[in-house]
């Protein structure tokens, strides 16, 4: 098995050894009851993270994914209180977010600035619109929102998979064919393995760097949408800091924070081992949240640091 895969196999070993763990510890943990809850209550968030893949792949980095998050919910919620049905807020909200990564991906290719800083711009930018529109929480009361939440599909074992779990499967298929199996996703790999190299293979630089960032966008679009309907509401302040739960996701999915490996269902995996450890200390019942920061802060750093071993292997073998 080549050497780039144990990121990931790393990552499934780990969500394994959780999840036994805490079948072992608390009764009817291992249930698809406890493992559907899991996909829906954390979809909004590993979809945007599925989308973040494709940045961090190339070598770059998305910091405005939270204030997207948000700032789809406060549109959505003000255009519901406009007549507006879910649905055509949710598509507006979308190509928005495409546009927005257009934008993003020209600015950083045509000015040549840091994706670090533009992004950090976006983040602002999007958080301080969310203010402009509104300054406290609103509620989205169409039927839809609740045909939404009740749509799902039954598991074995009084599982449910909900409409939200749905929706980021669904775009993790979309993702995993974009990445593996079309010229585009192999442009991404080339472009964070080596840009320079990739440019003189014929890469075009700028068209990928649109798609990457438009693609980023989209995802955090749409996982912005999941979000405003999962939570019935928009509100400025959703989504703060969920860039950085976003990114620690993809990490532990097994992407390489320098580019060029990483694996789009790693990164759902990585999500899940996030929503895992605050599950299982919510079935403790006697710890409080913030041992759910503490558990993901250790495990990215173990897993940081291992990617950082690796990358050296990778080097030192290339060099012989």
């Amino acid at each position: 098995m080549s050497e780039k895969y144990l990121p990931l196999m790393a990552t499934i070993a780990v969500f394994v050894i959780l999840f036994i763990a805490g079948g072992l510890l608390y009764p009817n943990f291992f249930s698809t009851l406890v493992l559907g809850n899991i996909l829906g209550d954390n979809a909004f968030i590993i979809i945007a993270a599925i989308g973040t893949t494709f940045v961090i792949i190339s070598g770059g980095i998305d910091l405005s994914i939270g204030s997207m998050i948000g700032f789809v919910g406060v549109v959505m919620a003000n255009l519901d209180s406009a007549g507006w049905h879910p649905l055509a807020s949710a598509a507006l909200m979308i190509v928005f977010g495409a546009g927005y990564g257009t934008l993003v991906g020209f600015i950083i290719d045509f000015c040549e600035i840091q994706p670090f800083i533009i992004t950090l711009a976006g983040l602002f930018l999007l958080r301080g619109m969310c203010f402009m529109i509104n300054l406290d929480a609103v509620p989205i009361k169409n039927p839809f929102v609740l045909e939404f939440s009740d749509m799902g599909i039954p598991l074995f074992g009084g599982g449910w998979l909900s409409s939200s779990a749905i929706v980021m499967l669904v775009a993790l298929v979309v993702a995993v064919i974009i990445a593996h199996w079309t010229e585009f996703g192999s442009a991404v790999y080339a472009i964070g393995g080596d840009a320079q190299s990739a440019k003189l293979m014929g890469v075009p630089m700028r068209k990928t760097t649109l798609k990457i960032y438009a693609l980023s966008g989209t995802y955090s679009a749409l996982g912005g949408v999941v979000y405003a309907l999962y939570t019935s509401s928009g509100y400025p302040l959703a989504g703060s800091g969920l860039e950085l739960v976003a990114i620690a996701s993809v990490v532990l999915g097994g992407t390489l924070l320098t580019g060029g490996v990483g694996f789009v269902a790693g990164t759902v995996f990585g999500g899940m081992i996030l929503g895992l450890i605050a599950t299982l200390i919510n079935f403790n019942g006697s710890l409080n949240g913030a041992w759910i920061m503490i558990s993901g802060g250790l495990l990215l750093f173990i897993f940081i640091v291992m990617h950082r071993f690796l990358v050296g292997s990778l080097k030192f073998r290339a060099g012989s």
